[in-house]
């Protein structure tokens, strides 16, 4: 594996950020971290990156083999994926995620704000929540739907296809984060938005173990 610039340090941390510390990097992993995905695509989620610094960084991560290339089935070109070794930054992602909450209190401000982003970031806040009953919610934030289901094996998020649910939480991602994090209860978040459906439900999904 060829690294351009390099801390120099015989250490696991500076070895990682070597490969992933630059700018740009741990957020096309975001974005991959849902799925194998075109350059298009990947240009559409990461507003603010130009087109040669997207190019750039692709190709140093796949030099580095935390992707791959595969064909896209849908339009015969070319998509992007994590390959097993990369797939595995997901615990880096999600504690960076989770040691994020201080930070997003305060809300967009006039930062970009994207609903699929929030797939990753539930998926992190909720890890390790368990439900013996399954219960799914779907959340509605800007008009884009997320479905978000809690069973036996853990905390399943995915954007919706259908728009289906019994149970719907419609609110803003600071409401949603804050409420996915501990930081808001159910109430406060059903006051703060608004709830079709079962209340039990929501609390499942994100209420205290």
């Amino acid at each position: 594996m060829a690294i351009k610039r390099s801390y120099g340090q015989y250490c696991g941390l500076a070895r990682a950020l070597d490969v992933v510390g630059n700018r740009w990097s741990l957020l096309i992993v975001r974005e991959l971290l849902r799925g194998p995905a075109r350059y298009g695509q990947l240009q559409e989620g990461l507003p603010g990156i130009s087109t040669n610094l997207l190019t750039d960084r692709l190709r140093e991560l796949e030099e580095a083999g935390v992707i791959r290339r595969q064909l896209d089935t849908d339009s015969n070109g070319i998509a992007y994926a994590l390959t097993p070794w990369g797939s595995e930054l997901r615990g880096a992602v999600a504690a960076l995620v989770n040691w994020s909450t201080p930070l997003m209190v305060s809300g967009p401000g006039g930062d970009s704000v994207r609903t699929h982003w929030l797939v990753v970031a539930l998926e992190s806040l909720l890890d390790g929540k368990r439900a013996e009953v399954p219960a799914t919610v779907g959340v509605e934030v800007d008009g884009t739907t997320l479905t978000v289901r809690v069973d036996e094996t853990g905390t399943h998020v995915a954007l919706d296809v259908d728009g289906q649910h019994q149970t719907v939480l419609r609110a803003e991602p600071t409401v949603v984060l804050g409420l996915a994090s501990g930081m808001l209860t159910v109430e406060q978040a059903i006051a703060a938005g608004g709830l079709r459906g079962d209340k039990q439900d929501l609390t499942t999904v994100f209420g205290a173990d």
